[in-house]
């Protein structure tokens, strides 16, 4: 991308103009710099879309949670080992593949060579590090043991990310097999029972209602397909905006919570996420008030949000986070309510809040691995059921058809 700046030597006032390439501006600044000029502005020469790859790389790649993995238990080896985290930042910026996150590695190792703090910098880019990253390495720093920190981060993206991916695994078979399900229906009604119902028509069979209901179906896609697609879009769109609005978003949680079978995944899925997030900042030096602010911030469940701000409240007033734990039984397991007041009776609370989430873990991915062998015989119910009703709808008037010839 080419780029019209504004620049000056540290030892001049006197400014400079042009125009240089460089993939963005945190490079440019880089450059300039190792020409020995102080880049003051820039701005893209031209506004207009440019379809190259990087620019698509921009546009579509997103920083995934294992890229955040990575990037905080190397950083926290390198440091450990000795780098300054300057040099280490630049290391991962070259070892790292996704365009959009070095660029953000890019501009962190500006902001540290300028002399900004290291948890100042992360906070430039909310988009990518949750409140929790931030926390936990301003709290490394305060203490002097960022690489602890760091490798408590690492650990505590890891188990997260390793559980959300044992949940979407378990449910993503059934979504897969119900979509392609639907997608042979849809050229099945289109392409193929048009052609069945003209020749019905033609010899005016008398068509039972499951072929009447197969029938209707078909002239509807075919007639009114583009319809359907546009009520459709239409539809998602509005259900979509309707579930991003706080009692749409209170709906879908209560939904979840209270679905057979989902309804106790998303309790110890939800438990285990708020204890392992409690734990890590604990662990990082973060006091127990700030601890729970934050994991409220990053909760996604509105009902969990809404007990942990209670709980903040309550801990400034000196109650115990156990009591508000056991206080909502319907969304906290009894056992997460009695193993955290087993830890503030001891002063074992990050341990026992580890313990908490460690089990919940191995529980869901119990349970994950279980709804694989449940769901599989009910699709297979399911399908054959569809097949079935298919098949009769149109064999029967084919029969009907071959005993009137």
């Amino acid at each position: 991308m080419k780029f019209k700046y504004k620049a000056h030597r540290p030892d001049d006032d006197r400014i400079t103009t042009g125009e240089r390439d460089a993939v963005d501006k945190f490079a440019l600044s880089r450059e300039m710099r190792n020409d020995g000029l102080v880049l003051i502005s820039a701005e893209p020469v031209s506004l207009m879309w440019k379809f190259d790859i990087e620019y698509l790389n921009e546009l579509i790649v997103r920083i995934k949670l294992h890229d955040k993995v990575i990037f905080a238990n190397n950083l926290s080896a390198m440091i450990g080992a000795g780098l300054t985290i300057s040099r280490a930042l630049g290391v991962l910026e070259k070892q790292t593949k996704n365009f959009k996150f070095k660029k953000v590695i890019q501009g962190l190792e500006s902001d540290i060579n300028s002399g900004k703090s290291f948890n100042e910098s992360l906070s430039k880019f909310p988009d990518v590090f949750s409140p929790i990253f931030i926390a936990m390495v301003a709290a490394g720093e305060e203490s002097g043991n960022l690489t602890k920190s760091l490798k408590i981060i690492g650990d505590q993206l890891e188990k997260s990310y390793n559980l959300r991916r044992k949940v979407r695994g378990a449910l993503s078979y059934p979504a897969v097999v119900i979509a392609a399900m639907f997608f042979i229906g849809v050229v099945m009604m289109t392409y193929v029972v048009p052609n069945l119902v003209a020749t019905f028509r033609e010899f005016k069979v008398d068509l039972p209602i499951p072929t009447q209901i197969i029938m209707f179906t078909s002239d509807i896609l075919v007639n009114y397909g583009s319809y359907v697609l546009v009520v459709a879009f239409i539809f998602t769109l509005i259900l979509y905006k309707l579930l991003k609005t706080e009692k749409g978003g209170r709906f879908k949680n209560f939904v979840a919570l209270h679905l057979p079978l989902i309804g106790n995944i998303t309790r110890e899925m939800n438990t285990a996420i708020i204890a392992r997030t409690m734990s890590s900042l604990l662990a990082s030096g973060v006091n127990m008030v700030r601890a729970i602010s934050i994991t409220e911030s990053v909760a996604g469940n509105l009902y969990y949000k809404e007990v942990l701000r209670e709980a903040q409240s309550g801990v400034e007033k000196g109650l115990t986070l156990s009591s508000f734990f056991e206080k909502n039984d319907n969304l906290f397991p009894v056992l997460a309510g009695e193993l955290t007041e087993v830890g503030e009776e001891t002063g074992q609370l990050v341990e026992m809040l580890e313990n908490v989430a460690n089990f919940y873990e191995g529980e869901v991915d119990a349970v994950t691995k279980d709804i694989s062998t449940i769901i599989e015989p009910a699709l297979m119910v399911f399908i054959g059921v569809a097949v079935g009703f298919f098949a009769v709808s149109i064999i029967q008037p084919i029969y009907s058809l071959t005993t009137a010839i």
